[in-house]
């Protein structure tokens, strides 16, 4: 679902415009980040909690080359679901299944592509 698909959905529960709910949702995403920065954390009572935290330098491997990269610590924003919506999502059928794989894949390959992006303009 999509940020336009939730405003069309929010618009029509509410009956406002698609406009004035666009606004609303866009100042609602706004206000999770701006406190996210200035505080590192929010607490959503019944969704969840949002919190900055610094994942740790490592090493890594690029895997056109097989070369070794240093990828630095960098800011990430983590997710812990409230009880109420770990419960709903529990009772869900017919989610897809991620393997550990792809999971790894992903995230390695974030982290991968932000290493060798940074180390190919310090050689510029």
């Amino acid at each position: 679902m999509t940020k336009k698909e939730i405003v069309k959905e929010i618009a029509e529960q509410v009956n406002l415009t698609q406009l004035k709910t666009k606004e609303i949702v866009q100042k609602t995403f706004d206000a999770i980040v701006d406190t996210l920065v200035e505080q590192g954390r929010i607490e959503l009572r019944n969704f969840g909690v949002f919190e900055v935290k610094q994942r740790a330098a490592r090493k890594a491997r690029n895997p056109r080359t097989g070369e070794r990269v240093d990828v630095p610590p960098k800011n990430v924003v983590t997710f812990k679901p409230g009880k109420k919506m770990e419960e709903r999502i529990r009772n869900m059928t017919n989610v897809p299944v991620l393997s550990a794989d792809d999971e790894a894949d992903l995230d390695d390959g974030e982290d991968l592509m932000e290493a060798v992006g940074s180390q190919s303009e310090d050689a510029e």
